[in-house]
């Protein structure tokens, strides 16, 4: 019999019945989960910029001392004037008899939905002598990358017009001015030129009136400008081309008695 000092001690009751001890879990501290996920992250936010970072030629003072090609800047004795997204049946067509009356012609930039929808009013639009460009498929904000959507529609647009006035479109000028890297590439493969305006004149607002319009193009329009209005309210405030309309014979007018020729894209002499 061995002594009893030499006996194995038996476990406390309460760890008789306990699990097996596991290795303790050892968890990835914070620097090392930033790290892990700057990883992740960097491509998405290079792609990103990439993506956004040239919109910012939206901003006046940057496009016009960086990129006066993209503004639209041309020869200091004329003004282009061009209007965004149409055509209207209702509206355009009272455009066309008020820029016959001043007996100027202009730019239209034109949504392809809408030519699709109204290719009677396009084709009466180049009848009538003015240019017809393309302002994109829809009036949409591109703020998620999408380059096989944007050359897709800024094709379909520019098909749209070609095959509606039997003429290809030589400008491009995006919805909201924002032009993304993939909508500037989508132009290009288009064969199309994007420029964007020197001024505008707010004609897109509720508020506005045709005395708010022409004090607000003539505060910014300057020889050599190209000038955005509105011929119709499809993406602006109801009724607001009313006050467009109105202050077109006094914006022509004020161009005039400044000694600048008002007319297309095509004449401006851009770039």
């Amino acid at each position: 019999m061995s002594h009893p000092s030499a006996r194995r001690p038996l476990p406390p009751p309460f760890l008789a019945d306990a699990p097996p001890l596991r290795p303790p879990v050892v968890r990835p501290s914070i620097r090392a989960v930033g790290r892990r996920a700057g990883t992740v992250l960097a491509p998405v936010a290079v792609l990103a910029a990439a993506h956004i970072v040239p919109a910012a030629t939206w901003l006046p003072g940057l496009r016009l001392r960086c990129f006066p090609s993209l503004a639209g800047t041309g020869r200091p004795g004329h003004v282009a004037l061009t209007f965004d997204d149409g055509p209207d049946p209702v509206s355009t067509p009272r455009f066309l008899d008020a820029l016959d009356r001043l007996e100027v012609r202009a730019t239209f930039f034109v949504l392809g939905e809408q030519v699709v929808r109204h290719p009677g009013v396009v084709r009466e639009t180049v009848r009538r002598g003015h240019e017809v460009a393309v302002h994109g498929w829809s009036h949409d904000r591109p703020w998620l990358p999408s380059p096989v959507r944007d050359r897709r529609d800024v094709a379909r647009a520019a098909a749209a017009v070609r095959e509606t006035t039997g003429r290809s479109p030589r400008w491009y000028r995006p919805p909201y001015g924002i032009l993304t890297s993939g909508r500037w590439a989508a132009a290009r493969s288009a064969g199309l030129r994007p420029v964007l305006w020197t001024a505008w004149a707010r004609d897109w607002a509720a508020e506005a009136t045709a005395a708010s319009v022409r004090a607000t193009a003539a505060a910014e329009l300057r020889g050599g400008g190209t000038l955005l209005l509105h011929d119709t309210d499809l993406a602006s405030a109801p009724g607001c081309w009313h006050a467009t309309l109105a202050a077109l014979p006094e914006i022509v007018g004020d161009c005039r008695e400044a000694g600048l020729r008002v007319g297309p894209l095509a004449e401006h002499g851009t770039g």
